[in-house]
């Protein structure tokens, strides 16, 4: 039994899913604490806008946090290549055999590369920059048979 090698591709996230909502609490606690300030004033018109500031804000705040945690991992166990991808809370698994697995670089400006066997082709490289494919690419046909 040969070891494991795996090859980790992560979404390059500034916050992470709970900083990010430390950071949403705090400004839904400020904008509420301004949009009452001016309401107590008399002004009625500013909360109804930071209740629209709050929803796009919310919207925008899910829709990051829902592919925070996305990437793709490449797993060569004994003979398997093990194709994982993540992407908005799905998980998919793909199997090849090193033998018969073939890797196919980017085409000119492409930012994704392929691993196909028979019919099963699985795009994988949305999370690198165009330095880091070949590099990568060179690295697992290293450990295909």
């Amino acid at each position: 039994m040969t070891p494991m090698k795996t090859w980790q591709m992560r979404r390059n996230c500034a916050l992470s899913p709970k900083q990010l909502l430390k950071f949403y609490i705090a400004l839904v606690c400020l904008s509420i604490t301004v949009a009452i300030g001016f309401l107590i004033a008399g002004v009625w018109v500013i909360p109804v806008f930071t209740a629209l500031e709050l929803t796009a804000v919310t919207l925008g705040f899910l829709i990051y946090c829902r592919h925070a945690l996305d990437y793709e991992a490449i797993e060569i166990i004994d003979q398997r290549l093990i194709v994982r991808k993540f992407i908005g809370y799905k998980e998919s698994v793909y199997e090849f055999n090193t033998q018969w697995a073939k890797i196919e670089p980017p085409l000119a400006g492409q930012k994704v590369f392929f691993i196909s066997q028979s019919n099963l082709r699985v795009e994988l490289g949305q999370f690198l920059r165009l330095e880091q494919q070949l590099p990568l690419i060179s690295s697992v046909k290293n450990h295909l048979h």
